[in-house]
């Protein structure tokens, strides 16, 4: 199922206003090694923001991500697989500093991932980020449904409200949890909202 996603992701086509980093062989590769580990260690909850950024999961694959966090390796994941990603280039990101810091160097990661997999951006201006738009989510929902299927969370959040809504739409029956998104002065509300999730489900 995992390779079924990724041969689907690879066939989204790029536009003027959507770049789709999964066109390349070694970014997805690198979500195929985020997700590999993710199975192998049997993690369960879903973490759903809005869209790829340009500083980040556009250079990485993996959702939530830069090339520094990945290369300075601080987290137990990346010391296990880190050497194996190949990020585009190593720069850093806000959201993924600050969340990759609350993660530390072992709390469990989430299956991280977004409402539109690939990145919106304005039209000419590939380095910088934009909110998708309705149909760019409705379209984000086939992928995001697979990776449902893929691991079967228990527990479904989102970082945001786009994430939100998208899974209170494909998940009607689900709880959903709503977390701040840390960008903007959300980051303290956004780590209280993390450690609800961590001190009830992995306790």
């Amino acid at each position: 199922m995992l390779d079924d996603l990724l041969e689907s992701l690879s066939e989204r086509e790029s536009s003027e206003i959507v770049f789709n980093q999964y066109q390349d062989e070694e970014i997805r590769n690198n979500l195929k090694l985020y997700f590999d580990y993710l199975i192998q260690n049997k993690h369960d909850v879903l973490l759903i923001g809005e869209a790829p950024g340009y500083r980040g999961c556009r250079l990485t694959g993996i959702p939530f991500t830069s090339g520094v966090v990945i290369k300075n390796a601080k987290h137990k994941i990346f010391k296990e697989i880190g050497s194996e990603i190949k990020p585009h280039q190593v720069v850093s990101e806000n959201t993924a500093a600050i969340l990759w810091d609350f993660l530390g160097n072992d709390r469990p990661v989430p299956i991280l991932w977004n409402a539109f997999p690939f990145h919106p951006h304005e039209r000419g201006m590939p380095e910088s980020n934009r909110k998708p738009d309705v149909q760019e989510l409705k379209e984000g929902k086939k992928y995001l449904k697979i990776v449902y299927d893929i691991f079967k969370p228990k527990k479904l959040c989102s970082l945001g409200r786009v994430g939100e809504i998208t899974l209170r739409e494909l998940f009607p029956s689900e709880e959903i949890i709503y977390i701040r998104h840390p960008s903007r002065g959300g980051k303290k509300k956004f780590i209280n909202g993390m450690l609800k999730i961590y001190d009830s489900h992995f306790a």
